[in-house]
């Protein structure tokens, strides 16, 4: 049986801290693409689309600080930068796959009910 969090103080501010490092889109990607094994940096962000080269250096070291992933630099000219996931990180690749498996089921629902909405919002406006 599956154990339920109360939710009182105790348990939501660690669920918020936890959520607010991870939860971003980048980082759910950065995992996901990091399933099949240990990736370089140039190799992650063809495989990212949209993110920039920034967004995506800042991204691997929040999840290098916080364990999820391990950084290897390889004295290479210019040097070869490894990212693999932690046993740590790997624990969190059921629940993103099983996030992505329902974004991909649901995303048709989910814009149905989006074009709903604004158009329904729309009349409500005139």
């Amino acid at each position: 049986m599956e154990k339920k969090a109360k939710h009182d103080q105790n348990t939501c501010r660690p669920i918020r801290e936890v959520l607010s490092l991870i939860g971003d889109k980048w980082s759910i990607l950065i995992v996901f693409n990091l399933a099949d094994g240990t990736k370089r940096f140039s190799e992650l962000q063809r495989g990212i689309d949209g993110i920039s080269q920034r967004m995506l250096t800042r991204s691997l070291r929040e999840l290098e600080r916080i364990g999820l992933l391990d950084r290897r630099v390889e004295p290479t000219v210019p040097p070869s930068v490894y990212y693999t996931l932690t046993p740590l990180g790997e624990t969190l690749l059921k629940p993103v796959k099983e996030l992505g498996n329902w974004a991909l089921e649901k995303h048709s629902e989910i814009e149905d009910a989006k074009n709903a909405y604004d158009k329904k919002s729309s009349r409500n406006k005139k």
